[in-house]
């Protein structure tokens, strides 16, 4: 058995050994160099630069109205301060912000006199001793008025006895003459004794009222502060009962339906806004935006600060609302409104988007989608209204422009455009 088998067996040859072996060798030299071509691929396929997805629009022919936007608040055109008229003290105002008052009849507040203040010790020893001087001084008017009025009897007396001599040549005209002009000047000192005396009791009554301490006046002596226009109370500056001196401010009033609309306009801005140019409303709470015209730009602008702490020269535009909606009684005094003055307007002009445009030192460009590339041209923009920029020069109709165009796109960038963009 053993000897048949090795008969029916062939003997493998000593060359079929070595050439299995030199093949697989082979292959195992040529992996890594497979294996680094095919790394070195995927490198350049991942370093290869490939087209910017951008975003395009088509140059077209259209109506551009340029505005200057600024923000805006509304205002009472008249407003009215109603202050004090006297001294005294004021009763609390009843009424609240809102409230609606009716000229000459609405009484807003009362002012009643002043309560006497009161007088410390000394105060009132001083009112006691000028009460009792100016009852002592009385009291000496007394005695002179009848020493004057005795004296001026007994003028009266050799007065009569001399004109009741009628020789002639008894008495001189001099005596005569003297004896009348003493009766005069006595008759004279009675009636000053009598003038000084109502002095006297005029300032005894008022040293008397120094002294004392009245309550406040009646009824009839309180002063009514009515409305001067019909409308609403808008600010109440002191509600609460106190002594207020003449003008103090107490509330202020006026008409919500007549309002306009102030807008704090840069200077720059400003020259290019006339009297009558269309504004447009927004933002005021409203789904369509209120019609309104410029009424006046104040001559004189004055600085403020903005938000990033620069210094800015504005100017006042007031605006008049031109038949607001029912919608727009809602809006109050000082309620924020985005205010658009229209200072420039075409039917039809070539236009693209404002973000297709960048600066280039002094000139305006703009890049083309080209053969799928980027091609840079420059242009000749016109005006502006922040969203379309008006051509004037530098492309053609129907011309296809980048529109924000990232910073990886140059002249003869690779670019394509995104999903849904024009073309």
């Amino acid at each position: 058995m053993a000897q048949s088998t090795s008969q029916t067996t062939p003997e493998a040859a000593p060359w079929d050994a070595k050439r299995h072996a030199s093949g697989k060798h082979r292959l195992r030299r040529m992996a890594p160099w497979v294996a680094v071509l095919v790394l070195l691929a995927l490198i350049v396929w991942g370093f290869w630069p490939k087209p910017v997805l951008v975003e395009t629009a088509v140059a077209a022919r259209s109506a551009l109205t340029v505005r200057v936007s600024e923000e805006g608040k509304t205002r009472i055109r008249n407003r009215y301060v109603v202050a004090a008229s006297v001294a005294g003290r004021m009763h609390r105002v009843p009424f609240k912000p809102g409230d609606e008052v009716q000229a000459g009849t609405t009484v807003l507040t009362v002012i009643e006199p002043a309560v006497s203040p009161l007088l410390d010790q000394r105060a009132r020893e001083q009112a006691e001793a000028e009460v009792s001087m100016r009852e002592a001084a009385g009291k000496q008017a007394a005695q002179s008025m009848e020493a004057a009025r005795a004296a001026l009897k007994l003028a009266e007396a050799d007065r009569d006895r001399l004109r009741s001599v009628r020789r002639s040549g008894t008495v001189s005209d001099a005596d005569r003459d003297h004896a009348e002009g003493e009766a005069l000047i006595k008759a004279a000192e009675v009636r000053a004794i009598e003038f000084s005396m109502q002095v006297n009791d005029f300032r005894l009554a008022q040293a008397r009222a120094a002294l004392a301490r009245p309550g406040g006046g009646g009824a009839g002596e309180w002063v009514e502060i009515k409305s001067p226009v019909s409308g609403r109370v808008l600010k109440v500056m002191q509600e609460s009962e106190m002594v207020v001196t003449p003008g103090m401010p107490i509330l202020e009033v006026g008409d919500p339906l007549d309002l306009e609309v102030e807008a704090e306009i840069l200077s720059r801005d400003a020259v290019a806004i006339h009297p009558g140019d269309a504004v447009a409303i927004e933002q005021w709470g409203g789904e369509a935006p209120l019609k309104a015209r410029v009424r006046r730009i104040e001559p004189a602008g004055f600085t403020k600060i903005s938000a990033l702490g620069v210094e800015e020269q504005r100017v006042l535009v007031l605006c008049d609302l031109i038949e607001p909606p029912e919608t727009a009684k809602a809006l109050g005094d000082r309620f924020r409104v985005e205010v658009r003055v229209a200072v420039w307007h075409s039917d039809d002009v070539w236009v693209v988007p404002a973000g297709a445009l960048f600066r280039e030192g002094n000139v305006w460009k703009t890049f083309v989608f080209r053969d799928g590339k980027a091609r840079a041209l420059t242009v000749n923009a016109g005006h502006s209204d922040g969203r379309l920029t008006e051509i004037m020069a530098g492309i053609e109709a129907g011309t296809e422009v980048l529109v924000h165009p990232p910073d990886a796109v140059k002249d003869g960038t690779r670019v394509t455009r995104r999903t849904g963009a024009g073309g």
